[in-house]
């Protein structure tokens, strides 16, 4: 592998491979970033980093900034002081901070802002949360996209799906969906019931696997019990889906090796878990799990036979619902709370409460507008790290490529106090060589995690029983509402709230609204104003706002998932007026 290769450092599935050559960054032919490289990272370079550090609005040295840091670090009790890191620090050296911040004694988070109730639903039924690698949906011949839009959210996926059947699910009329051989535009939140139907048809049908059902999910015939709870002609009526599309789907995957390839918007409610596991489940009723190019993708464990060297056993509270205001000093490395946690107008009171807050990360965003000290970090360019994916099995090593005065990286930020408070931290290349020992190389070329399958599930689930655990329960009872759903998709030009950031608000004609139009939208939790942009791919009881859009999040909730302590972006529902 070339000396000058190093990885992608972005919050997205696909964790690529690239070299920088000449100036300029370029995608490693290898592998599954397949020679191009994503919009964002092809204009990576070209983004408006923080150059300079600042405290209370005035610009200072690097030097100072940590000094400041250092101060009010001495001047709070540790259990006053809470490290916020967010979801999207996939690189393992980004740890060192919480390492120091544990030993200190602070307060850590837990909960997801992301994924975290589908992956309660996977490890529920499964036993574990492992990744179906790209090598082997390449093998499918048939791919069901469900909640997924591969073109915003995974285009390296794009090359290796051609000539493949194409199923969507999706209440938006995608790309991806009208390339596909069959779009299913559901209704928003009821995939739960969608997916347990279809297991139920394959029941009635007698196109289950039976064989591989008695020997890894013996529980079968008490789930399609389930399933008959299910009132079929009034559900179907309710997700606005025909019997036809539920024999279609069925007709298309009976006999196929198929891939499920989910998204994280259809587990964005308080049962997401229950969706993601119902979908599981349909996946086992065709016996796709441990086979040769099928099986259930979703985000994966990207550290699954990984060992933490850094200490992290700490105090938590959720990120989800974090009550700034019970802390005198606030870290938060590379996150964007004001923007993306859920229910904005109180984030912003809670933290306003806050004595110390410090902002360390890359760009200038809501949060650092309101802190008091701004940090900034250096970017995989300039230091040295290790990555792992959600979504395969690669490990990938970042060298770093130039220098640069400005910033600091996490390893050496975190050397620095761990050195003030007498706190033990080995050397970076110690942590580096520790990571290469996780790795291997594989068949390609590329260096891949030691010990994970190629094939999950090969050998069975990961329960005690190694059977698959069905729902024994579901609430078949659907809130009626007329209000509007609310999804908030990932944009294409945006990653979560980092680039170039929608300001819009997508609504179906049928509304009556017109483009570039000033609508407020609204909520039980609040209220944006924004400009419409008519989109008839939408379904017109749905609102779209992007995840990144200014004041989305002035209209969600900061209630949790009933499993995996997810964020619930989607439960509210919205009215738009004029």
């Amino acid at each position: 592998m070339l000396e000058n290769t190093t990885a992608c450092p972005l919050d997205c599935y696909d964790a690529c491979l690239i070299f920088y050559e000449d100036g300029k960054l370029k995608a490693l032919k290898k592998g599954h970033t397949n020679g191009f490289l994503c919009p964002h990272m092809n204009h990576f370079e070209k983004n408006d980093f923080i150059s300079t550090p600042r405290y209370k609005g005035k610009e200072i040295t690097i030097e100072e900034a940590l000094e400041h840091l250092e101060l009010m670090l001495k001047e709070s009790n540790p259990n006053e002081v809470l490290h916020y890191k967010g979801s999207g620090n996939f690189s393992l050296l980004q740890d060192t901070a919480e390492h120091f911040f544990a030993s200190f004694g602070a307060t850590l988070t837990n909960g997801s802002l992301c994924d975290g109730a589908g992956e309660a639903g996977i490890i529920e039924g499964r036993g574990s949360n492992k990744n179906m690698p790209f090598s082997e949906i390449e093998k499918s011949e048939v791919i069901i996209f469900w909640g997924r839009n591969p073109h915003t959210t995974s285009s390296h996926l794009l090359p290796i799906i051609k000539n493949k059947t194409i199923i969507v699910i999706d209440p938006i009329k995608t790309k991806i969906a009208k390339m596909a051989d069959l779009h299913i535009q559901i209704k928003p939140h009821r995939d739960l019931f969608l997916a347990m139907l279809l297991s139920r048809f394959l029941y009635i049908y007698d196109t289950h696997n039976e064989e591989y059902l008695e020997k890894f999910a013996s529980e079968y015939e008490d789930y399609h019990e389930l399933t008959q709870s299910i009132r079929i002609v009034p559900t179907l009526n309710e997700m606005d889906v025909n019997l036809s599309q539920i024999e279609k789907v069925l007709e298309l995957v009976e006999g196929k090796k198929v891939s499920i390839i989910c998204g994280v918007g259809i587990q964005k409610y308080v049962d997401g878990a229950d969706v993601i596991r119902a979908i599981d489940a349909f996946g086992v009723m065709l016996g796709l799990f441990g086979k040769e190019g099928s099986g259930v993708a979703y985000l994966g464990s990207s550290k699954e036979k990984i060992t933490s060297p850094f200490f992290t056993d700490a105090k938590r509270v959720s990120k989800v619902d974090t009550e700034f205001s019970d802390f005198e000093t606030v870290f938060i490395q590379g996150a964007n709370p004001l923007s993306q946690m859920p229910d904005s107008f109180r984030v912003k009171k809670s933290i306003s409460k806050t004595k110390n807050v410090i902002y360390f990360g890359l760009y200038e965003n809501e949060t650092s507008q309101i802190a008091d000290l701004i940090i900034p970090a250096k970017s995989f360019l300039y230091k040295d790290d290790v990555r792992t994916s959600y979504s395969h099995n690669s490990i990938n090593f970042m060298p770093k490529q130039k220098e640069t005065n400005v910033g600091i990286s996490e390893y050496d930020l975190s050397s620095y106090f761990c050195t003030i408070y007498n706190i033990k931290l080995e050397s970076e290349e110690f942590y580096i060589n520790y990571f290469k020992s996780f790795a291997q190389e594989g068949e390609d070329g590329l260096y891949e995690v030691k010990g994970r399958e190629k094939i999950p599930y090969k050998d069975g689930f990961d329960t005690e029983d190694s059977k698959f655990l069905f729902l024994d329960e579901v609430d078949c009872d659907i809130p009626k509402s007329t209000k509007l759903h609310l999804i908030t998709s990932k944009s294409p030009l945006s990653l979560n709230s980092q680039f170039h950031r929608d300001n819009s608000v997508y609504l179906h004609s049928s509304l009556g609204f017109v483009e570039n139009e000033k609508v407020f939208i609204s909520s039980v939790s609040g209220s944006v104003e924004l400009r419409v942009k008519v989109e008839d791919d939408l379904r017109e009881d749905c609102v779209l706002i992007f995840s990144g859009t200014k004041g989305v999040n002035n209209l969600t909730s900061s209630k949790h998932s009933y499993e995996g302590k997810n964020a619930i972006y989607q439960e509210n529902r919205v009215e738009v007026n004029r």
